[in-house]
């Protein structure tokens, strides 16, 4: 196992709490698909191929999702300690396998706005429970699509009826094509229950979805709900964008994913995913084409929720990968 070392100027401590807030960001079934090598001048993120969802996740796509979310986070943690972050995304044979390396671009004071996106890391949760039923204010959602521009994507609010309906029809259709796939079933039961480290935990579960639910949610082995209790009527719903396709595309997009999750946090809203309709190809597809053609990289069900418990996450030792020998 790798030890945390000295890097970008910082002490082996700030290093642990760099990476640790790094691991705070989402992924499918909180699988953390994310590894780091240190070096003197530069952080790598690699993907972790060994928490590949195969089944679930067949093309990587969610994957490197999830592995740009932490690259924010990493962003975030680097400016609250005065370093401005000079990012390459997909940098080749400079470090071959990574999606990113991230070096030392100078000195940059933290202002208000990142200060708020920093101390919201710790405290987003996917929320998986009923959201009250309080209406998004306007200027919340406005804030949200503003959080997705400034990561190069679009957040795209679903508002029209039609187009909700369309939506619901699509998620719940890609979730009876794997509900009746044996891959993914096993995938969802692998990272569900009492883990230690990652998956989803009973307490942070949410509700068991009920045939009657808006919306068709994932099964985490929840409690069962209270006699009558639904979950909410209308909740915002919202789907991140990239302007194109592919790997470059999608860590891009993770980063955009972070930022909104984040921005969410600071207006006291909660999400979760419906990742569904992202999975299945053909779902996604379609959602595409009635996108005019932008590339669907998340839908994200946002509202006024009550607290969760955090997710488990893996040590940061587990999370570093050796450092590469220089070549003779």
């Amino acid at each position: 196992m790798a030890e945390v070392t000295e890097t970008l100027g910082l002490a082996r401590e700030d290093v642990r709490d760099l990476l640790h807030t790094a691991s705070l960001a989402p992924s499918v079934h909180n699988t953390q698909p994310w590894r780091f090598r240190l070096a003197g001048d530069r952080i790598e993120l690699h993907p972790d191929l060994d928490r590949r969802l195969p089944a679930t996740d067949p093309d990587d796509r969610e994957l490197r999702l999830a592995c740009g979310a932490a690259l924010f986070n990493l962003r975030l943690a680097l400016r609250a300690h005065g370093i401005r972050p000079l990012v390459t995304l997909l940098p080749g044979s400079e470090a071959p396998g990574a999606l990113a390396t991230v070096r030392r671009g100078g000195a940059l004071p933290l202002d208000e706005d990142t200060r708020q996106l920093v101390a919201a890391v710790p405290v987003r949760r996917s929320n998986r429970k009923p959201f009250r039923d309080v209406p998004v204010p306007v200027e919340h959602r406005q804030a949200l699509v503003r959080a997705a521009e400034r990561e190069r994507s679009w957040l795209h609010v679903v508002d029209h009826r039609e187009e909700r309906a369309r939506l619901q029809s699509l998620v719940a259709r890609a979730h009876r094509v794997q509900a009746a796939d044996a891959g993914v079933r096993a995938e969802l039961a692998a990272f569900t229950g009492a883990r230690t480290d990652d998956g989803v935990p009973p307490a942070s579960a949410g509700v068991r979805p009920a045939p009657q639910d808006e919306w068709a949610l994932r099964d985490f082995q929840a409690a069962d709900r209270r006699p009558g209790k639904d979950y909410e009527s209308d909740p915002l719903i919202v789907v991140l964008c990239s302007y194109y396709d592919g790997p470059l595309a999608e860590v891009q997009t993770g980063q955009a994913l972070q930022r909104v999750l984040l921005t969410a946090t600071t207006l006291g809203l909660s999400a979760s995913f419906l990742s569904q309709a992202i999975e299945v190809r053909a779902v996604r597809d379609e959602l595409r084409r009635s996108l005019g053609g932008v590339v669907p990289q998340a839908v994200l069900r946002i509202g006024f929720g009550t607290p969760v418990a955090p997710t488990p996450r893996r040590a940061v030792e587990r999370l570093l990968l050796a450092e590469q020998p220089v070549s003779a």
